[in-house]
């Protein structure tokens, strides 16, 4: 019986303290409840605040270049001519069009390659130790700054330019291709072998058990479970390529040129050409606030971020739809 009592007093002690610890103290205020809350609204105020400022940048730069789209551009001759002489009242923004698919091109067929091989080779075929020395080399990488790659262009790589392909000048389209893949590739790296690590271990195990290769198991196996993961990383590569400023202005000699020859169905890699972002850092500080000149640079930023949210959308979609998978 005193064992009993004994038990229920234990009890009813043990209800009191859990009540007790309940209850909100400081008059009432649960004040665990209020920080989850204050949280909850950071997170909040920080995901709509970079959409305000996407969205503001877009406002600005059309203000911008407002005046002249609704004024005096044709763009027919916008898009179409390759003369951009602001000096003669001519925008033809054509050649920085073409000038920045050349550069991105060359950019992605030799990111695109290294890119998802080094991905397959931290994925599937490193050990855990030299995995993690790798993923902090391709992440040392892509902390360079830009205009370190630029300067690595300007110097290194511009001899060799000259003295290997026998270019005229070293500053051209190859020479900004390579720096451009350089800096694309930890971006290519880093998501493909998201998208690989997210195949299912089932997968792998069914292809060895069915005799398959560790070769066979990646293209036969995970390149096609993986594919949305893989152009996604493709996509920003390019993304990343086409945005790039500072090192392309440096490695590509900003030269006003179309690298296409009407008699080659391929364009001269060894050109010089000029790009829509390279064209715009070079000229904005130079043009008169509010001439023609000034706002035409901004409608082709207008272009540029038009392409780039594009190119992000696109990925978006297709990483939205492996989720879905």
């Amino acid at each position: 019986m005193a064992e009993a009592m004994t038990d229920q007093w234990s009890d009813d002690m043990d209800t009191d303290t859990v009540s007790e610890r309940a209850a909100p103290a400081n008059g009432g205020l649960d004040w665990r409840r209020l920080g989850e809350r204050a949280i909850e609204f950071a997170i909040r105020a920080c995901g709509i605040s970079a959409m305000i400022f996407v969205f503001g940048i877009f406002v600005f730069v059309f203000k911008e270049g407002a005046g002249f789209i609704f004024g005096k551009m044709d763009v027919v001759e916008f898009l179409f001519s390759a003369e951009w002489s602001p000096h003669s009242g001519k925008y033809g923004a054509l050649a920085l069009i073409l000038g920045t698919v050349a550069v991105t091109f060359v950019a992605m067929v030799i990111a695109v390659p290294f890119g998802l091989g080094s991905a397959v080779l931290v994925s599937e075929f490193c050990g855990p130790r030299l995995k993690e020395s790798l993923k902090v080399i391709i992440e040392l990488l892509a902390a360079i700054p830009s205009v370190v790659w630029g300067f690595l262009g300007l110097t290194v790589i511009n001899t060799i330019m000259i003295q290997v392909f026998g270019a005229r000048v070293g500053n051209n389209v190859l020479n900004a291709g390579i720096v451009l893949a350089l800096m694309s590739i930890p971006i290519i790296v880093s998501i493909a072998e998201d998208a690989l690590k997210a195949v299912p271990d089932s997968y792998r195990e069914a292809a060895e058990a069915l005799g398959a290769t560790r070769w066979q198991i990646v293209y036969k196996v995970l390149f096609p479970a993986a594919r949305h993961g893989l152009l996604a990383a493709v996509l920003l590569g390019v993304a990343r390529a086409v945005g790039e400023t500072m090192a392309v202005l440096m490695c590509t000699g900003n030269k006003l040129s179309i690298p296409f020859d009407g008699d080659f169905p391929f364009f001269h890699v060894l050109n010089g050409v000029s790009t829509m972002t390279a064209t715009i850092a070079a000229e904005l500080g130079e043009a008169p606030d509010g001439s023609d000149h000034w706002q035409a640079l901004f409608v082709v930023g207008l272009l540029l971020f038009g392409v780039t949210f594009l190119i992000n959308l696109v990925a978006d979609v297709i990483v939205k739809g492996i989720r879905q998978e």
